[in-house]
């Protein structure tokens, strides 16, 4: 029978809508984030003993007094094994999830119990949904929402949803027929028959539906660990992958505690809002008779819920929320980061996490906050692609990760390798004799049991050996590759090497093991590991130019295989759970490894002379003016002044400079632009001198406008254009000099307008012009990025009535001199060039608006060196 492509047509389909629905699942990913974000925000907050005692209280209004005190102790023993952060996470996706669900389940159950068609179709889909193995829903989830929070509760809702929906459909169905005849008789509308019958009588099973969906809820989210969703499903993932019985334990017991407090809380809430539940609750308590009446005793709704706000109040007075500094106490050396996030992902392999928790540690004390998470290699790659994992430090090319860098390359930067001597191998213990290579084992399945043990599944090593190796040595009928984790294989050799067993385990090297254990690298003599790995640092698509800093250290990190095998010694001794801990202590026996792999440059620069001075700084709303203004205020900022900027039009600049009011400002246009302000101030004004050579006014067209290549080619050609040319502020050098002199020298005064405006609304006209082809005239000038962005034609000017080239001068009041005279000399010896002065202003553009602050402090992070450039301070 020919195979069935299902799998092929389901990838398709997953690509289709991926490719053209990103909107919706973006839409749906930024809903579910902020419901995540909002939810945890209340939970992490207080005290954990705080939000125990509340919980505690919740406890006590629905279940009573005994089970309180059990909440208590059970949410208290979370807190001392250190699992309160990740079982806060837990609640929060449990919580957001489980609302979503019952959102969706009860009205879909009403919609089933009252009509057999729909009952009919959605019983294969609940069928389909509830036996499909939860592991699988991650997989389009990674792919529409990338990994994270938001996969984790999409997969958690489908996986949670049917017991919900057929749980409200039976309620519903089993209310006594009779009943809703008796209301239907009596004239009540079907609508009322719903709400005051139905539901009410059916609330006990539909409260049964929201407890099962709750704790299938809870099972779910645990698995989404494996795809970075964080909480108790993080630490139990890493104990698995790990082989760590404590921290599993401890994960797996808090899992419990939490499972059994929302199990009984979800029960007993139907006697609290269900009629019969209330009846039923209220006989027991009177048939209750002494010791058994005071436990059984629950404070009534009010009582509860002043005391729950009372604890809330509590937990604000006393300032216990969470300080969130999240650096472990650790000082920063060098504010490189200025407190900016950095997503590090990770496979549980001893060279990823040393590497990983030293970058941590690193960039932590340059200031930045990383967030260091563990992933299985798959989502590790697909979360990279996605743009939700910023980089990671264990990319082994080009054999062993081949596979995945093909599919991902694109969405990819490689920072190169920090590492070069890798190999592949198979190892057997030395007391196994005659097994030199992988040829040796071929006959010898029975000494071995007939198995190599493996590590993660999705591995580029386990790919190579079941595709390449195996196959290549005549191996894959006699051996079976074992798969599993690192750490379960490496606890299978520790056990086997004890017991003096034969033992083939897939390793590579540098590994710690062969200098705890004595073993054998297996040779290959066909070469089907390749030649060799080295382990690279990859970033996701447009992470260098985002933080060109950090880039910069990935690409020149380097570590030799000494200080690789005593880190990962180190992490080792340190324990499980104290990584950073292990990294410290390496950092301390390693002076000045931080400044050697991450120098902080100009971020720790002395101040200068007249640090504390206050310059008062004023810029026209101009790209190179804003650009340079904000350049100078950043870069006096680290030479420890405290400099003001304001925006005003050209008048009032002058204006105000002339009077003293402004210091200095770097637009001065001279000797043409604005020569009429320069010959008005200039007695009370100083030339400090120009910083940019290269400049020119010029009206400037689209390259679609045809036959227009000066500006005498724009007479008798109003009717294109709409009569206008697109001006910018009305009191600027060019457009003084475009109505008084460049309109009338070609004959346009009569037949064009000179709009006023300003220059982001010229560029806003210009952009929406361009993207409809439309003809458009605008005042422009050289140098402005707006030439890199689109085709544009400047017009010749043959008259030259736009006079001749400006130079760029920086101009203060008469006193700047004087008054900030260090200021004042690193101005006479500034000068950028076209190429400096285009990269500032394109990466301000590519900050955004309102981020020109970020825009200048990633191009000054990409240019080290600038501030002693600009402004030098003798040691």
């Amino acid at each position: 029978m020919p195979r069935l492509e299902l799998g092929s047509w389901i990838d398709s389909g997953v690509n289709y809508l991926r490719d053209h629905f990103a909107w919706l699942f973006d839409f749906i990913s930024s809903v579910v984030e902020g419901m995540y974000d909002g939810v945890h925000q209340v939970l992490a907050a207080p005290d954990p003993l705080l939000l125990t005692g509340i919980l505690a209280l919740l406890a006590w209004w629905l279940r009573g007094l005994l089970p309180a005190v059990l909440a208590f102790a059970g949410f208290a023993l979370i807190d001392s094994i250190e699992q309160w952060d990740e079982a806060m996470e837990t609640l929060s996706l449990v919580l957001v999830a489980g609302a979503i669900t019952i959102a969706f389940a009860v009205p879909l159950g009403i919609w089933a119990a009252r009509s057999r068609v729909v009952s009919a179709v959605l019983t294969p889909v609940l069928d389909f949904m509830q036996t499909m193995p939860a592991f699988v829903y991650l997989i389009p989830g990674i792919f529409f929402f990338g990994v994270g929070v938001v996969p984790g509760v999409i997969a958690t809702i489908v996986f949670s949803m049917p017991p919900g929906v057929r749980m409200t459909e039976l309620g519903i169905r089993q209310v006594d027929a009779e009943l809703v005849e008796a209301a239907e008789a009596f004239g009540t509308t079907p609508r009322r028959t719903l709400t005051q019958v139905q539901l009410p009588l059916a609330l006990p099973t539909i409260m049964a539906g929201v407890n099962q969906a709750i704790m299938l809820a809870l099972s779910m989210v645990v698995i989404s660990g494996m795809v970075g969703g964080g909480g108790l499903g993080s630490s139990v993932f890493e104990a698995i992958s790990s082989v760590d019985v404590a921290l599993g334990f401890e994960g797996g017991i808090a899992v419990v505690i939490l499972a059994m407090y929302l199990d009984r809380m979800t029960g007993a809430l139907n006697q609290r809002v269900s009629p019969l539940g209330r009846r039923a609750l209220a006989k027991r308590n009177a048939a209750a008779a002494g010791g058994w009446k005071v436990l059984q005793w629950r404070p009534a709704t009010s009582v509860a819920m002043v005391g729950v706000i009372v604890l809330g109040l509590v937990a604000g007075g006393m300032n216990v929320f969470g300080d969130g500094d999240g650096d472990g106490g650790r000082k920063v050396t060098a504010d490189v980061g200025k407190g900016r996030s950095i997503s590090i992902g990770y496979i549980n392999w001893d060279e990823g996490v040393a590497s990983t928790y030293l970058w941590k540690e690193i960039l932590q004390q340059r200031g930045f906050k990383p967030e260091a998470k563990a992933y299985e290699v798959g989502a590790l790659y697909t979360g990279m692609a996605a743009g939700d994992i910023d980089i990671q430090t264990n990319s082994w090319l080009p054999v062993t990760h081949a596979s995945y860098w093909k599919q991902y390359r694109a969405q990819l930067e490689d920072l190169g390798a920090w590492y070069d001597k890798t190999s592949l191998e198979v190892a057997v213990p030395s007391y196994v004799k005659g097994v030199k290579s992988l040829e040796d084992l071929k006959g010898k399945a029975g000494t071995f049991k007939g198995r190599i043990i493996g590590i993660e599944p999705g591995a580029g090593e386990m790919k190579l050996m079941k595709d390449k190796v195996l196959p290549g040595y005549g191996l894959d009928k006699d051996y079976r590759l074992v798969k599993g984790s690192t750490a379960g294989m490496l606890s299978q050799l520790e056990r086997s090497y004890a017991k003096k067993e034969p033992v083939a385990v897939t390793l590579w090297s540098p590994h710690w093991a062969y200098d705890k254990y004595r073993l054998t690298k297996l040779a290959d003599p066909q070469g089907a590991f390749g030649s060799g790995d080295g382990i690279h640092t990859l970033a996701r698509k447009g992470f260098s130019r985002q933080e060109p800093q950090v880039a910069r250290w990935m690409k020149d990190f380097k570590l030799t295989e000494r200080q690789l095998t005593s880190l990962e010694a180190e992490i080792q001794e340190a324990g499980k759970g104290n990584q950073q801990q292990g990294v410290r202590a390496w950092l301390d026996k390693n002076p000045g490894i931080v400044d050697k792999l991450a120098p902080a440059g100009d971020a720790a620069d002395k101040p200068g002379k007249q640090a504390g001075a206050a310059p008062r700084i004023g810029y026209f709303p101009w790209d190179e003016d804003i650009a340079t203004t904000y350049l100078w205020k950043n870069v006096l900022e680290r030479r420890g002044y405290k400099p003001s900027i304001k925006q005003y039009d050209v008048g009032s600049m002058f204006t105000g400079m002339s009077a003293g009011q402004i210091d200095v400002e770097f637009d001065g246009w001279l000797p043409v632009a604005q020569k009429q302000y320069w010959d008005r101030y200039k007695k009370n004004l100083v030339d400090i001198g120009p910083w940019y050579d290269k400049t020119s006014l010029e009206i400037a067209v689209p390259s679609y406008v045809k036959d227009v290549k000066s500006l005498a080619d724009l007479k008798g050609k109003a009717g294109t254009f709409d009569g206008k040319i697109i001006g910018i502020e009305p009191g600027t050098g060019e457009m003084n000099l475009l109505k008084s002199k460049v309109m009338e020298t070609y004959g346009l005064d009569g037949e064009y307008d000179v709009v006023d405006g300003s220059t982001p609304a010229m560029l806003a006209e210009l952009q929406r012009a361009y993207e409809r082809k439309e003809p458009i005239a605008v005042a422009l000038w050289t140098p402005h990025w707006a030439y890199s962005k689109y085709e544009l034609t400047k017009l010749a000017d043959p008259e030259k009535a736009f006079g001749d080239n400006n130079r760029i001068h920086s101009l203060g009041h008469k006193s700047f001199p004087e008054k900030f005279p260090e200021f004042h000399g690193w101005l006479k010896d500034w000068h950028m060039t076209e190429e400096e002065l285009a990269g500032l202003e394109q990466a301000i553009q590519d900050a955004g608006k309102g981020n020109v602050e970020e825009g200048v402090r990633k191009w000054m992070d990409a240019h080290p060196g600038i501030v002693d450039k600009m402004a030098p301070v003798a040691s």
